[in-house]
C-alpha cells in the first residue's frame, strides 16, 4: 500500500526583544528564542515541518507597534506565498496589543497561514484555538497596561515632588546627577530675553533684535518669535514644574523673580494686534511722509490738531498751506484713513503675480540662486508680520516699499519702488532663515 505524499510546510520563526540590552552577546535572547523554535520545528519532521532560511529578529523594538523592519518582512513574504506556519517562543513575541493581533490573524487567515507558539501550543485556524489565543492575549495586554500606569504613576509621584524627568533641559540649566542645575552665562541670557521683553512689548522685535545680535537657542539655533513665546511662558524659570496641566514646586533654584514674571506675562495677557494699537497710540509715525500728492502735484505734509485729551491726525496741501484754499481741489485727508487704505493696498499688491515676479527678477539681478517660489514665500510673511511691527518700523517698510501716492478725488494711485520690493524679500527670506 502506497503511502500519501506529504507536502511540505514552510516554518519561518519569529522572534523579538523589547531592549537592545545584551543584544551584543554572543548567544543572546533572539538567539535563545530561535533554537527553541528551530528545535520544535525539528520534532514536527514527520509532519512535513521545514525551517526556512531567512530570519525574523527584530531587536529592541517594543511589541506594542507593529512598525517593526523584521515583521514587516515576514508579513510581505507571508503574502508572497512563502511561509505556511509562523512559529514563536510565545505569543507576546508577535504582539502585545488585542487589536494588533487580530490584524496579523487576518493576514494569516488570508494567506493559509497557521500561527503556533512554542510554549503556548494551539493551532489558529481552530475556533478553540482563536479562543486560547485571545485569553492569552487579553492577559498579556492586561499586563502591559499595568506596567505603563505603574510607570505614569512613579512618573507624577517624582513630578509632584519637583523632580527632573529627564529630557532636553531649557536654556539656562545643565542636568547633573539628574537633577537641574543653573549656568550662570545661559542664565543671564534668559534673564536679559524677560526683561528687554517687558521693554520693548513685541516678542517679533526682540526676536529680530536677538537674531541680529548673534544670540542662540540651546541647541545652536537662531532664535525667532516662536521660539521666545516658549521660552517666556516656561515656568521651570520660576522653579516650578508642571505634570498634566498641574504646577508642582520644583527641586531646581529659579532663574527669573516672580515679579518679573508677572510682568511680561501681564503684556502677553495682551494680545499682539491690541499691543500694537496701543503702541500706535503713544507715537505720532507719519508713515505717509514725503509720499503723498495732490491732484496738482503738490506734496501734502501731516499735521496734528488737540481736541481735549484727544489727537487728530492729517495730511494737509502744502498748496493750501503756501497759497491759500483755492490751490488744491483736494486740501487735507484724514490720517489714519488715508494710511489705512494706502497699508490694505501695499499689502494686496505685493502678493499679486505680477509684483511677485518683477521682484523676483530684480532679485535674481544680484543673486542668481534666488527662485520664485522663494520671493513667493517671502511676501506671504508680509501680511502675518505687519501687525506686530512699531510704528517706525511700519513706517520704515512703507517708505521702503512705496515711490509715490497720487490722491484724486475718486482714490489713489500707489507706485512701488523696485528696489524696495526686492529689499523686503531679502529682509524677510533672512528672518526666515534666522
Amino acid at each position: 500500500m502506497n503511502k500519501p505524499v506529504l507536502r511540505k510546510l514552510r516554518c519561518a520563526v519569529y522572534t523579538r526583544k523589547s531592549s537592545e540590552e545584551g543584544l551584543d552577546q554572543q548567544f543572546n535572547s533572539l538567539d535563545a528564542q530561535h533554537d527553541a523554535c528551530e528545535s520544535y520545528i525539528a520534532s514536527q519532521k514527520a509532519e512535513g515541518w521545514v525551517l526556512v532560511r531567512d530570519r525574523y529578529d527584530d531587536g529592541g523594538i517594543s511589541g506594542a507597534t507593529l512598525e517593526r523592519p523584521a515583521l514587516k518582512q515576514l508579513l510581505a513574504d507571508i503574502e508572497a506565498g512563502r511561509v505556511d506556519i509562523v512559529v514563536v517562543y510565545k505569543i507576546d513575541r508577535l504582539s502585545r496589543a488585542l487589536m494588533d493581533f487580530a490584524k496579523l490573524v487576518e493576514v494569516f487567515d488570508r494567506n493559509t497561514v497557521t500561527f503556533v507558539s512554542v510554549t503556548q501550543s494551539f493551532n489558529t485556524t481552530t475556533s478553540m484555538g482563536r479562543l486560547t489565543l485571545n485569553i492569552l492575549l487579553s492577559f498579556a495586554q492586561f499586563e502591559r497596561e499595568v506596567i505603563g500606569e505603574r510607570i505614569r504613576d512613579k512618573f507624577r509621584a517624582s513630578r509632584s515632588r519637583g523632580m527632573w524627568m529627564g529630557g532636553h533641559p531649557p536654556l539656562g540649566y545643565e542636568v547633573k546627577d539628574r537633577k537641574l542645575i543653573v549656568n550662570d552665562r545661559e542664565a543671564a541670557t534668559v534673564r536679559m530675553i524677560f526683561e528687554r521683553f517687558v521693554k520693548i512689548g513685541s516678542a517679533t522685535t526682540l526676536a529680530r533684535a536677538l537674531a541680529e545680535e548673534g544670540v542662540r537657542t540651546k541647541r545652536g539655533r537662531g532664535v525667532d518669535r516662536g521660539y521666545l513665546y516658549i521660552l517666556l511662558n516656561n515656568r521651570t524659570y520660576i522653579g516650578e514644574c508642571v505634570h498634566k496641566g498641574t504646577v508642582f514646586a520644583g527641586e531646581h533654584q529659579p532663574i527669573i523673580p516672580r515679579d518679573l514674571w508677572d510682568k511680561v506675562h501681564a503684556i502677553l495677557q495682551v494680545s499682539p494686534r491690541k499691543r500694537a494699537a496701543n503702541t500706535r497710540g503713544r507715537d505720532s509715525v507719519a508713515p505717509l511722509k514725503g509720499l503723498l500728492f495732490g491732484p496738482n502735484g503738490l506734496a501734502f505734509t501731516p499735521t496734528y490738531t488737540r481736541r481735549g485729551k484727544r489727537l487728530y491726525r492729517y495730511y494737509v496741501s502744502t498748496g493750501l498751506i503756501k497759497r491759500g484754499p483755492e490751490a488744491c481741489s483736494i486740501r487735507r485727508v484724514s490720517a489714519a484713513e488715508v494710511e489705512t487704505a494706502v497699508i490694505n493696498q501695499v499689502r494686496i499688491l505685493v502678493q499679486t503675480p505680477e509684483i511677485i515676479v518683477r521682484t523676483w527678477k530684480a532679485a535674481r539681478q544680484h543673486d542668481r540662486t534666488v527662485s520664485e517660489e522663494q520671493v513667493r514665500a517671502a511676501l506671504s510673511e508680509f501680511n502675518a508680520l505687519w501687525d506686530e511691527l512699531f510704528p517706525a518700523e511700519q513706517a520704515r517698510i512703507i517708505q521702503l516699499l512705496v515711490d509715490r501716492i497720487d490722491i484724486h478725488p475718486d482714490g489713489l494711485n500707489i507706485t512701488l519702488r523696485k528696489e524696495g520690493l526686492v529689499s523686503l524679500a531679502s529682509e524677510l527670506r533672512q528672518k526666515a532663515a534666522a
